[in-house]
């Protein structure tokens, strides 16, 4: 027996839609990888103490990965594109999306230019980004022209997960959860 029929919204509709487009259109794999996040966490932990009890942004794993993200993607500009009919283009701007849940569904609102932007700036960016998404303020700006996408399901306690494509973009970043592990 049915319990209940949640109508979908538009945004959900549409988040549905192209998640759907996503996995029948576009050829996909996942590559997994550990990595070392003791100097990340380390660099957060200075942005952290320098920053005091200012009221300033919030510096997050999540701004260290845009920056980072968009310095490699400065690096190798082919995972900074899209593939559109029969070639692949390459995008001059490097703008994250960053995958944020809110009440209905997941959305991807976007970082523009986050190579040109220092750690403070990307923090104040996805700070505003984030609280506008959840209070339902976002404009459409801030939602197109992404070029590559971040998901961090590690504050959910998250090891691994398989994101699912972005398109048109040709990549995306699926992160977990920062934890101890003994190395051998």
């Amino acid at each position: 027996a049915v319990r209940r029929i949640v109508p979908l919204t538009n945004i959900r509709r549409t988040i549905a839609d192209r998640m759907t487009q996503s996995v029948r259109e576009a050829p996909q794999f996942t590559v997994e990888v550990d990595v070392d996040m003791g100097r990340a966490m380390a660099i957060v932990q200075d942005y952290r103490d320098s920053a005091g009890a200012s009221a300033g942004p919030k510096v997050t794993v999540t701004a260290l990965l845009v920056k980072a993200c968009a310095w490699a993607l400065t690096q190798f500009p082919a995972a900074n594109s899209m593939f559109e009919a029969d070639q692949l283009v390459e995008w001059d701007e490097v703008n994250i999306g960053v995958a944020t849940a809110i009440e209905q569904g997941l959305i991807v609102p976007v970082v523009h230019n986050a190579d040109r932007l220092g750690m403070k700036e990307i923090a104040a960016r996805l700070t505003d980004l984030t609280v506008r998404a959840r209070e339902n303020r976002l404009k459409l700006e801030d939602l197109q022209g992404g070029t590559f996408t971040i998901s961090n399901l590690g504050m959910f306690g998250t090891d691994r997960f398989t994101a699912i494509l972005n398109p048109p973009q040709a990549a995306i970043l699926a992160v977990g959860r920062v934890a101890k592990r003994a190395v051998v």
